[in-house]
């Protein structure tokens, strides 16, 4: 092999391990293409009339969406090249880098403002929003953690209580930019990972009571988040003003019932539902897809959750506890994000400016989403590694019990007597046919000894 081509992460990936087998979860890929694609098209619908009012094209954001899906599959490609073990060793300072990056999205003039909130660095041309990559490095410190701190993080409450710190830490400055929703999916998906890597149950309910205390004094410690809480619980109070969003949502959603008015046949997405192709596509989609397109959607992210978990648990199996927690991760982030998006889309959450993942229009949401798809896809690559030569071991095990069995029988078994010479010439032996038959006296002598024994 060659020196450049030996060294470069895609020969680590394709020879590393115990083959040159690269495994390929087809059910992750189908249903991410699936998600995606429909996420694609609704995208299409819900922006053709916003982008020919801004700027000329009606297919302005779905060239970029195409474009965001190829660079995000690109950036898949490159993540699962990297070995796991890689982000383990690196899970400190990728921790420190998130750190990083979250405060200096609040110095001005680093900081991109957009709407009243600093969320974006502006790279040339580009913003791009830091929370999304930074939630994947910090929870890859914590999956990291778990697996590290096992033994502290079941029996201590120190063991829980430090990693939920960091969280606190990085959640500290999200609310600073501010974003409230990023920062409460951030700490349930942190803390869900700790559950599963095994902190202690009370522990674990005496910190919930906490954070859900915090959490409250949090939403209520803010006038938009208290105006945004008040247009929730009565949407229809100020259906002008506070509760527009929600009211043109409901709107849209009631007006598909069972089989939608068809693709394209969206009347709120005519600037009647703000933000219609990012934060309120699955109302478009509920309009135009009904209730069918609905169940769609629902089932397409709950088997996408349930094959995360199932990745999880097989690299469990195999013992590998990092890259089972990371898939963890991402099965609990997708979930959580996508129930908080549909829930403030159908009026069962207060509202938050959070994407529904793999499906609404944005740079940064999408490329980290599906880069972390291909994290995924790493761990499963490596889980099925690891199987396949743990059965290569078993199947040689036995081999080589069963040899040992037989060569054990062998030594164990009695030598075989010695052949009649005249039994054996009447059988046309080899071995005696070519030696002198026996004496008449000795067979007269031998005829003797048995008929006195007869007597």
């Amino acid at each position: 092999m060659n020196s450049a081509v030996a060294g470069s992460p895609m020969a680590y990936a394709r020879y590393s391990g115990r083959g040159s087998i690269v495994h390929i979860d087809a059910v992750t890929i189908a249903l991410v293409l699936a998600i995606s694609l429909l996420g694609l098209v609704m995208v299409t619908s819900a922006s053709v009339s916003i982008a020919s009012k801004e700027t000329g094209e009606a297919f302005y954001y779905l060239e970029r969406q195409l474009l965001l899906m190829l660079i995000g599959g690109a950036c898949a490609a490159f993540v699962f090249c990297i070995p796991t073990q890689a982000l383990d060793r690196l899970s400190m300072p990728l921790l420190i880098t998130a750190l990083i990056l979250l405060f200096a999205v609040l110095i001005p003039g680093l900081g991109h403002s957009v709407n009243g909130s600093r969320r974006w660095l502006r790279i040339a041309t580009i913003n791009f929003q830091v929370s999304e990559l930074a939630r994947v490095l910090v929870l890859t410190y914590v999956a990291s953690y778990a697996a590290r701190k096992e033994e502290e993080l079941r029996t201590t409450f120190m063991g829980l209580a430090k990693p939920l710190g960091l969280l606190c830490l990085a959640g500290a400055f999200l609310l600073a930019e501010p974003d409230f929703g990023a920062a409460s999916v951030l700490f349930v998906t942190g803390f869900g990972v700790l559950f599963i890597g095994g902190a202690r149950l009370r522990y674990v309910l005496a910190m919930t009571l906490f954070a859900a205390a915090g959490f409250g004094a949090l939403a209520m410690s803010s006038g938009y988040r208290v105006r945004r809480l008040k247009a929730f619980l009565d949407p229809w109070a100020d259906p002008y003003n506070t509760g527009f969003q929600l009211t043109q949502s409901l709107i849209a959603i009631g007006r598909g019932q069972w089989f939608g008015v068809g693709l394209g046949e969206s009347v709120q997405k005519l600037f009647y539902l703000p933000e219609a192709h990012t934060d309120f596509l699955f109302a478009v989609l509920a309009e135009e897809l009904g209730l069918v397109g609905v169940l769609l959607t629902l089932s397409l992210f709950i088997a996408l959750v349930w094959r995360s978990f199932y990745i999880a648990k097989l690299a469990s199996d195999e013992g590998l506890k990092f890259q089972a927690y990371l898939a963890a991760g991402f099965g609990l982030w997708v979930g959580l994000q996508a129930f908080i998006n549909i829930g403030v889309n159908m009026g069962v959450l207060p509202t938050k400016g959070l994407t529904l993942p793999l499906m609404s229009y944005g740079r940064s949401s999408l490329i980290v989403s599906l880069a972390w798809v291909g994290l995924l896809l790493r761990v499963y690559h490596e889980a099925m590694l690891e199987k396949r030569g743990s059965a290569t071991v078993r199947q040689r095990s036995s081999v080589l019990g069963d040899r040992q069995a037989r060569a054990a029988r062998s030594a164990a078994k009695p030598p075989a007597p010695a052949p009649d010479p005249v039994t054996e010439r009447e059988r046309g032996n080899p071995a005696v046919v070519g030696k002198p038959p026996p004496k008449q006296a000795d067979l007269l002598e031998k005829q003797d000894v048995d008929g006195g024994e007869e007597e």
